[in-house]
């Protein structure tokens, strides 16, 4: 099942742009699609195309591109008589599928781009891995793009709620509440989303088999191991560090204010020991990391401090099954509790993980901000994330509170759109209920959140 992916159109403005000057490389976690939708385009927009998955390639092919760099003509009579396709000059394209596997052929696009005969389209996750990348050249003449779990907007398209959708954004753009029915199915819609998730396998499992959810959990409990097995694989020393904040993520999000504390995970533990461990999560796109920003200002990176970071999954669907186990799961109960927000544990931390998967999608680099209050020894100001508009002339921020119940206070808000008011361009609380605007605060379904 091929499922309608914004990316297409990013790929699409590649091929338009680039004109063959550029190899277009696809990063993304394991399982998100990429090699689903990249082939889906070559189909669409080539005249023919070659798929090499450098995960099951064999000797024939791995040998080419090892020994036949220097005569580009044998190197591709060989592809050609290997898949048995014929390439055509400007209208065919190269996939170089899982690339991370065989280093040597990304070295190698430097040499084909120039060639200029083809187009070729990298995919691979873990690119950055060091062990991947130590012993290679990495080519200049690649454009990367990130690829993440599908958003609201793909889920409601594969399920058939393509005018919902429209409806949506038309609400949102008009800040105008949804009429209440439909408001209603909105959010039913949002939920089955947070409980499958944006992975395209367990979506089409949901689908095919008429909405069964243990099935689906099911296929997010292989994708999981997958992470996993990706985790014991690591050959460095921080192996078993990764392992630790992986399994622990649950644990972290589960906490009033979500953030990795080093303490929990070994005694004595700072961020600085702690930094491969978690570039290695970052770099698989297994995680999406939210770091805290000391003070707003312009440039929202420019004052983040790496000491107080958050990690959530880089899919909600896979944190419910990393969260319960599979007998907790196998009780209907639990779903029908999520579908009905009448979850006993902390819901929270599903709300707020989707918001920062949803974020993260549309191309935010996640940021949240905390004030310590030294006499009350605790954190009274918590702002969930913080968004920028970019502007270097008229730089504003949008602060973003995260709410799982319709009964709630907005203090922490109130508190800093107070302390920092000329930096604001507009501030949100993401909750279940309609859209409002009040006291210059919008108020928008946790549906709408892809519009931002």
């Amino acid at each position: 099942m091929v499922f309608k992916r914004k990316i297409y159109y990013k790929i699409l403005d590649w091929k338009e742009r680039s004109k063959g000057q550029k190899a277009l490389l696809i990063e993304g976690a394991r399982r998100i699609g990429k090699s689903t939708i990249v082939e889906e385009f070559a189909k669409n927009e080539y005249k023919s195309y070659i798929l090499i998955d450098f995960n099951k390639a064999g000797q024939t092919v791995k040998s080419a591109f090892e020994n036949y760099m220097d005569d580009l003509d044998t190197l591709f009579m060989l592809l050609s008589a290997e898949y048995n396709m014929k390439l055509h000059n400007r209208e065919s394209v190269l996939i170089l599928d899982e690339i991370q596997s065989f280093p040597i052929a990304r070295q190698a696009v430097k040499y084909l781009v120039a060639d200029g005969r083809y187009d070729y389209i990298e995919t691979g996750s873990l690119i950055s891995i060091k062990e991947n990348i130590k012993d290679i050249s990495i080519p200049s003449e690649e454009r990367s793009i990130k690829m993440y779990p599908m958003d609201f907007e793909e889920f409601a398209w594969a399920m058939g709620e393509t005018q919902m959708i429209e409806y949506v954004k038309s609400c949102f753009a008009g800040k105008k509440p949804l009429e209440q029915g439909l408001h209603a199915k909105a959010m039913l819609l949002f939920r089955q989303y947070m409980i499958v998730g944006g992975m395209p396998k367990p979506l089409a499992i949901y689908i095919e088999s008429e909405r069964d959810f243990r099935k689906v959990d099911e296929e997010k409990r292989d994708i999981l191991v997958l992470y996993r097995n990706d985790i014991r694989k690591i050959k460095a020393k921080y192996k078993t560090k990764v392992l630790a904040i992986y399994d622990q993520i649950p644990g972290f999000l589960s906490k009033s204010e979500k953030r990795v504390v080093m303490s929990k995970i070994e005694k004595g533990a700072t961020f600085p020991k702690y930094h491969d461990t978690f570039f290695w999560l970052s770099d698989s796109m297994i995680v999406n990391e939210c770091f805290n920003c000391s003070d707003p200002n312009v440039g929202l990176s420019l004052n983040e401090d790496r000491t107080y970071i958050k990690c959530y999954m880089n899919d909600t669907g896979l944190l419910i099954s990393h969260t319960f186990d599979e007998n907790e799961i196998s009780d209907s109960k639990l779903y029908k509790d999520l579908l009905s927000s009448k979850l006993s544990v902390n819901e929270g931390m599903f709300y707020e993980n989707i918001v920062a998967q949803m974020l993260t999608a549309a191309g935010h680099k996640l940021y949240f901000y905390n004030h310590y209050n030294q006499d009350k020894k605790r954190n009274d100001v918590e702002i969930d994330f913080i968004l920028s508009n970019d502007s270097k002339l008229k730089y504003k921020i949008y602060p973003i509170e995260v709410k799982s119940t319709e009964k709630y206070t907005t203090t922490s808000l109130k508190t800093f759109k107070g302390k920092f008011t000329k930096r604001i361009g507009g501030s949100y609380v993401i909750h279940p209920k309609n859209l409002k605007v009040e006291d210059d605060v919008t108020y928008i379904p946790a549906y709408m959140t892809f519009c931002l």
